[in-house]
């Protein structure tokens, strides 16, 4: 079993930024990765990047490609959301989830575990 531990949230202005934190119990554990999702109210989840532990290959949803950036630190079982530029529409709660393929996965079915979830409010 994996937990991960979400951090980074808060309330920010538009055009601000903020560095999400997803740390890992363990890399291991049948799962190979990394990915954040977001739901904002009323919404379904939505996929927003994803990072396989052992090569760094990653994904990026095109709605935060540009100003959204994931990255690793496999030493500290973390994964990172750097989110730039943000805009009022990038409020939600942020998840990141433990992919269960090798592949890297856009579908939320393919997250095996899960975090509790950051806040955050971006005010215009």
């Amino acid at each position: 079993q994996v937990q991960l531990v979400e951090s980074g949230g808060g309330l920010v202005q538009a055009g601000d930024s903020l560095r999400l934190s997803c740390v890992a119990s363990t890399r291991t554990a049948g799962t190979y990765g990394v990915g954040w999702f977001r739901q904002a109210p009323g919404k379904e989840r939505e996929f927003v990047a994803a990072l396989r532990w052992s090569d760094g290959r990653m994904s990026v949803a095109e709605s935060v490609k540009g100003r959204f950036t994931i990255s690793r630190d496999n030493a500290k079982n973390t994964v990172y959301l750097q989110m730039n530029s943000l805009k009022p529409e990038d409020t939600a709660v942020y998840y990141c989830g433990a992919s269960r393929t090798w592949a890297i996965q856009i579908d939320s079915g393919g997250y095996r575990y899960w975090g509790q979830g950051t806040r955050v409010t971006v005010s215009s």
